[in-house]
């Protein structure tokens, strides 16, 4: 068994763990054929082992690289005939700390993966796309997108561009048949949080449950992405914290601006770590 044809298609960057590996066992569970798009060999080869045998394909994918870009879209479009149904633009890395001790590589880095990688991954995909009947791209932007978070103001500002690509680009690519959507995620129980923080003996989830804050369980956002591409608003905030984040920067930025004051140490839970979406 592979692809079958008739069969949606949604391809993954970031695939190999976290949010895109809970997406791919969501969207293949729903009967889609799943392209798994990483660096990590190891983890897309466990991404794939979850999925029915069969129903998904791997891509060895550094989104910094246009041409790999190019190579990973021909050898999906080959598989799947062309259709792209979905393009969940999803990887990311994030990285914490005090503007002035971040290093210039950090920063490189985590624009040229959250911001340009993403921006390179619709410009390869927009053919494909464009040939298959009410696509969709799902961008993964976060709740850090909705309000600046101390301490993890370069991740904040990737993640407020993610979330312009989307609105951009729904009005843009609309006349092709293309929708443009955003996932909003607060807190969520990936990689992103898992490691230990530097200096302490917790983890950054254990961190920020010790503080109040709500760390979703990964399986949030399955349902949430399969909203967010079969419906109409171009936003999708994910948890409460996210929710209640937006309602809050609409209707009242002030007290919102004094709970993230208060909350600015929790940029730190980041500090001196890497790690995916």
């Amino acid at each position: 068994m592979g692809y079958q044809s008739g069969q949606k298609t949604i391809f993954i960057t970031g695939g190999a763990s976290g949010l895109g590996r809970e997406v791919g066992r969501y969207f293949a569970e729903k009967g889609w054929f799943v392209g798994i798009a990483d660096i990590n060999d190891k983890g897309m080869a466990e991404t794939a082992a979850l999925l029915p045998e069969g129903q998904s394909s791997i891509h060895r994918l550094d989104v910094t690289d246009r041409a790999q870009w190019k190579q990973a879209v021909a050898e999906f479009g080959a598989i799947t005939g062309g259709r792209m149904n979905v393009l969940f633009n999803n990887a990311g890395i994030g990285e914490g700390g005090p503007i002035q001790e971040m290093t210039d590589e950090a920063i490189d880095l985590m624009i040229a993966i959250n911001l340009t990688g993403v921006i390179s991954g619709t410009r390869a995909c927009f053919e494909m796309l464009k040939s298959t009947p009410d696509s969709c791209i799902l961008y993964t932007a976060s709740a850090a997108g909705i309000y600046g978070v101390a301490d993890l103001s370069v991740y904040s500002a990737t993640k407020f561009a993610v979330r312009g690509l989307a609105e951009s680009h729904d009005l843009e690519l609309g006349k092709y048949g293309i929708k443009s959507r955003s996932l909003m995620p607060g807190f969520v129980d990936t990689n992103i949080i898992s490691d230990v923080a530097e200096g302490t003996n917790q983890t950054g989830k254990e961190r920020l449950e010790e503080a109040g804050v709500l760390v979703s369980p990964v399986t949030i956002i399955g349902p949430a992405a399969w909203e967010a591409v079969h419906g109409d608003k171009v936003h999708t905030p994910v948890n409460k914290m996210a929710k209640q984040l937006a309602f809050a920067a609409r209707w009242m930025p002030g007290r919102l601006r004094k709970q993230q004051t208060q909350l600015a140490d929790m940029g730190n839970i980041l500090a001196g770590s890497e790690a995916k979406n």
